[in-house]
């Protein structure tokens, strides 16, 4: 049985992380639902000059014919869609990913609020004990944020910072960007091969 992850999308910097992260997920088999903000639109637009569709059902095709899903991988939901498997502990995914996670959700679902369907979501993986990675693209952190991620830390999410290394020996952004979302994926215990693991000898170029 493959997989199911929750993945959202919010209006923090670092689009790019969240959109190759649905195209491993899905290259590895997994089952997909995608949620994303208003303001992850126009992030998408400013950082990848792309045209994240509004309507939830326009994406759901838009990602699935570019990452070639397969039919019923990937389901997008909007953010008032509170029939929504991922909206009740009756029916959640396997995990949760928050890619890029702005300061200002981090911080609604430390409080334990609900709003709207991201944030929802996030709180039922909480309730639920399931995981809960929510990945953070902001420098420098203040207190508030700080806190924010301790507390969440301590209800049992994992705050996995869009931090690349460098060990690997990185040529371009893109070998960048799957540095952090080899990480995430580790985390989901989804196989992949982006980048030889620490160890490993690289592959010969």
């Amino acid at each position: 049985m493959s997989t199911t992850v929750t993945l959202a999308f919010t209006g923090a910097s670092g689009m790019p992380y969240g959109v190759r992260l649905l195209e491993c997920l899905l290259a590895g088999g997994a089952r997909v639902y995608l949620l994303y903000s208003q303001a992850s639109q126009i992030v998408a637009r400013q950082e990848m000059d792309l045209a994240l569709p509004a309507r939830a059902k326009e994406a759901e095709a838009f990602f699935g014919a570019r990452f070639r899903a397969h039919p019923g991988q990937l389901t997008a939901f909007g953010r008032e869609e509170w029939f929504a498997p991922v909206a009740s502990g009756s029916n959640p995914a396997d995990a949760m990913v928050i890619c890029p996670c702005s300061m200002g959700t981090l911080a609604t679902i430390a409080q334990g609020l609900a709003d709207n369907l991201i944030e929802r979501a996030a709180d039922v993986m909480l309730k639920e004990a399931r995981k809960l990675v929510l990945v953070p693209r902001e420098t420098p952190f203040s207190a508030i944020h700080l806190e924010n991620m301790l507390r969440l830390a301590r209800a049992g999410a994992v705050v996995l910072p869009a931090n690349p290394g460098f060990y690997h020996h990185p040529r371009r952004v893109e070998d960048l960007v799957d540095f952090v979302v080899a990480r995430v994926l580790d985390q989901l215990g989804i196989a992949h091969s982006l980048m030889p693991r620490w160890g490993e000898a690289a592959p010969q170029a």
